[in-house]
C-alpha cells in the first residue's frame, strides 16, 4: 500500500468534484482523501503515482506530487470543516461573449 500525496489547484466546491471523481475511476485505490484549503489530494492504495498524476492533469488542474512513501498512519479521525469552498470559480465558469447587430453597418461573420 502507498501513500501519494499531490499538490492540486483546487478553487471551488466543482474543482473538488471533479478531482475526487477523476482519481475514484482508477483502479487499486482504497481511500482519497481532498483538503481544498491546502490544496492537497491523498491516495491510499495500490495505483501508480504516474496514472493519478496524468488523470488530475486531464481535468485541466496544475498536479504536482509532493510524496509517496508508503502507509504507516492509521485511518485519522474526521475533522470539522473549517470554512466551505465557493460553488464554482472563474477556472471552472464558462463565460459567454456575444455582439449585436450594429446599427447602418452590414457585415459577414463566418461562424
Amino acid at each position: 500500500m502507498k501513500k501519494i500525496v499531490m499538490e492540486v489547484s483546487i478553487n471551488c466546491s466543482k474543482c473538488k468534484t471533479q478531482v475526487l471523481k477523476a482519481v475514484t475511476k482508477l483502479e487499486g485505490i482504497n481511500s482519497v482523501a481532498v483538503d481544498g484549503e491546502k490544496g492537497t489530494v491523498t491516495v491510499v492504495g495500490e495505483a501508480d503515482p504516474v496514472e493519478v498524476t496524468r488523470r488530475l492533469r486531464k481535468t485541466g488542474k496544475a498536479v504536482e506530487i509532493v510524496s509517496v512513501g508508503p502507509n504507516n498512519k492509521p485511518p485519522e479521525k474526521p475533522q470539522e470543516p473549517s470554512k466551505p469552498l465557493p460553488h464554482c470559480c472563474n477556472d471552472c465558469q464558462l463565460v459567454a461573449v456575444g455582439f449585436g447587430p450594429y446599427d447602418d453597418v452590414r457585415f459577414c461573420s463566418i461562424l
